[in-house]
């Protein structure tokens, strides 16, 4: 059985297109893989952060991964900052990649414009996303493509490594995930919904209100002609609904539209659903929320597994390089 490695780092909230997206790719492959799923906390510390909110936001990320389906029992899940070994190898990845490569990154081109004060960790942490993924032996890692490029410098730094040294690291494989419902913004529906965009009218957050989906789905925006169709060109705004009423009720975005003629109804029926949706979902969270030491013994236990992986890489390694043993 393959190994998949994917990474979720706990700033912004998760939204309704991190679920349709993604998420339920993530439930799907613990049947179907080896798979193990890392809150990469150390990538939210390259940039300024309030200490509580960041304790906060991981903890609530967890439990609602946990309520969204991803079960400890079946895969490993944990929290980066839980193991030690990634901090270590990503020196080690540091210092085999390249100044040139690192500098070439396009995300660190784009997060680093405009800024007062730019952190090393900004410019390095592609080495840190290498050790997350080299650690645990991956075969697979799910990306889209604005992390593919991320993916090949890892698989050049493993491929580098194990000429110099020896074979050491799996070299991974970029893999497109199944196509899951492209969720973009209510007021805006050019543009991705965005988790950074917190409290924005076009963004429906999983824990939001039943209250707050409706009036949110009600001032989505459509267009002047009042057919409802699945056009994402000429009708972004009715396509957007339609897609995340499929993708709520398990049907493609034209099924969606049968029998719905008034865009006030395809409103109503996208709110409904995805409010149905979101539900047992949100009962789950809840649970986790009022007991965070259950999270708290969850999260030990795949720390615990993830760390039985990690540290055999780990050794492996340092034996390659020369350094002496513990």
């Amino acid at each position: 059985m393959a190994r998949v490695f994917s990474g979720i780092k706990p700033t912004g909230s998760v939204h309704l297109g991190n679920l349709l997206g993604a998420l339920r790719n993530w439930v799907t492959m613990q049947g179907e893989a080896d798979a193990v799923y890392c809150v990469v906390d150390l990538h939210a510390l390259t940039v300024r952060h309030e200490p509580a909110e960041l304790r906060a936001a991981t903890l609530s990320l967890a439990q609602i991964l946990i309520a969204s389906g991803i079960d400890p029992e079946r895969c490993t899940l944990f929290v980066q900052g839980h193991v030690p070994e990634h901090t270590e190898c990503a020196w080690v990845m540091e210092c085999t990649a390249s100044f040139g490569e690192l500098r070439r990154m396009t995300q660190f081109k784009d997060k680093s414009e405009g800024t007062d004060f730019v952190s090393g960790g900004l410019f390095t942490y592609p080495a840190l996303q290498a050790s997350d993924i080299l650690l645990y032996d991956t075969d697979q890692v799910p990306v889209g493509e604005d992390q593919r490029q991320h993916i090949e410098l890892t698989r050049d730094i493993a491929t580098r490594f194990n000429s110099r040294y020896g074979d050491t690291f799996v070299v991974p494989e970029a893999v497109i995930p199944p196509t899951g419902a492209k969720v973009m913004d209510l007021q805006h529906p050019d543009n991705k919904m965005s988790k950074s965009e917190d409290g924005a009218q076009g963004t429906i957050l999983l824990l939001d209100d039943p209250a707050v989906i409706q009036k949110k789905f009600k001032r989505a925006v459509t267009d002047s002609d009042g057919e409802v169709r699945y056009d994402p060109t000429l009708k972004p705004g009715v396509s957007n609904l339609l897609s995340i009423l499929g993708a709520a009720t398990d049907r493609g975005p034209a099924a969606a539209a049968e029998g719905i003629e008034r865009y006030g109804d395809l409103k109503e029926a996208t709110a409904e659903a995805v409010i149905e949706l979101l539900r047992p979902l949100q009962a789950r969270y809840h649970e986790l929320a009022a007991d965070p030491a259950e999270t708290g013994r969850l999260l030990a236990l795949g720390a615990d597994k993830a760390r039985t992986v990690a540290s055999a890489t780990l050794d492996r390694m340092r034996s390659n390089l020369g350094l002496l043993p513990r």
